[in-house]
């Protein structure tokens, strides 16, 4: 019975999981242009690298919380080795971003005490 309530219910809630990812992404990205394109008008600098990174980090959170609910529905070992595999893919992507926004925030304090 439950079994069965969740194979219903699971795949409309990965599907959600995996929107809300794709509509951050979305969101993120459109939010990055306009700062982009602002900061050509204006000549003011903004820090959009740290931004998009931040939103694309966000959106693999999502990602991957749908990927490990899929786990639930895994059937046969090559489905749990292509699963584990994509997993370890989006979990390396998500160590990257944050290795790079960790760069990103430390580069202006640096440009900050060279300058003083």
């Amino acid at each position: 019975m439950l079994e069965h309530i969740i194979e219903l219910c699971l795949p409309t809630i990965i599907s959600a999981c995996e929107l809300m990812g794709i509509f951050v992404v979305a969101v993120t990205a459109l939010h990055a242009f306009w700062l982009y394109c602002a900061g050509m008008v204006t000549r003011k600098p903004r820090n959009i690298k740290f931004q998009l990174a931040e939103g694309l980090a966000t959106s693999l959170e999502f990602k991957m919380a749908a990927e490990i609910l899929k786990t639930v529905l895994v059937r046969d070992l090559n489905e749990l080795m292509v699963l584990g595999a994509v997993i370890l893919l989006r979990a390396l992507l998500s160590l990257l971003i944050h290795i790079e926004m960790k760069g990103e925030h430390a580069a202006p304090r640096e440009n900050k005490s060279e300058e003083s």
